[in-house]
């Protein structure tokens, strides 16, 4: 009998670590998760990040995501901490206000369903989110850069193996994003972006990378301008 990789071992140890917290929860009745309105069978895209601030680059991605990917919302998920990050951002309530004030689209929302969760890395969050709402069908959404850097996350291929990925390319980092480990190993299950609203509807592991035009401005450009604090 062959042992586990250490990959495996990875995704089952994150896989156990969410389902005990919301299995925790969930018997003592501590917690009822508030989630934005949703329908049974809706494809719903997840936007992760602090939004330390959100800006209208966010919006502009958000928008593109729901064209191309075939989405029927996109919630944000403000994360009370970035693990990846030395500095914390902004108290979580900050950036919520700032998020709701700037969200006007009727098929976009925010929620800090990592806060209620007690969740810290994504792969945890999605386990958790499917299994507070198991009728929705949740699509991962994130920049090329990421993807360029996602084998440094924690639980990555879980988070592959649970959801379709939507890669949404930044100017020049495009050839790094498609020459990242991610994108060799999972290259099999890749949707042509010409087929890219197929994505919504597509059983994990399954990802689409496409070209968008971007907005130059980002969260730290904003910050070091004295824009947020």
């Amino acid at each position: 009998m062959k042992s586990a990789s250490k990959t495996q071992l990875c995704q089952k140890e994150v896989v156990e670590n969410a389902g005990q917290r919301l299995w925790s929860r969930q018997k003592g009745h501590a917690m009822k998760y508030h989630l934005p309105f949703s329908r049974p069978g809706q494809v719903v895209g997840l936007l992760g990040g602090s939004f330390d601030p959100p800006h209208a680059g966010h919006v502009h991605i958000s928008r593109e995501a729901l064209r191309r990917f075939g989405l029927d919302q996109v919630w944000w998920l403000v994360t009370p901490g970035n693990p990846l990050k030395e500095k914390g951002p902004a108290p979580l309530s900050d950036r919520i206000a700032a998020c709701q004030a700037l969200l006007t689209h009727p098929r976009m929302a925010v929620s800090d369903f990592e806060a209620q969760a007690g969740t810290r890395y994504t792969a945890e969050s999605l386990t958790a989110i499917q299994s507070a709402r198991p009728e929705i069908r949740f699509v991962w959404l994130m920049g090329a850069d990421n993807l360029a850097q996602f084998d440094h996350w924690k639980g990555w291929e879980t988070i592959l193996q649970r959801v379709p990925v939507g890669v949404l390319a930044r100017p020049g980092q495009r050839i790094s994003a498609r020459m990242s480990k991610a994108a060799r190993i999972y290259a099999p299950f890749r949707i042509k972006g010409l087929e890219s609203r197929r994505l919504g509807r597509s059983d994990a592991p399954a990802w689409c990378f496409v070209n968008v035009p971007m907005r130059h401005i980002s969260s730290t450009e904003l910050r070091q301008a004295g824009n947020w604090s």
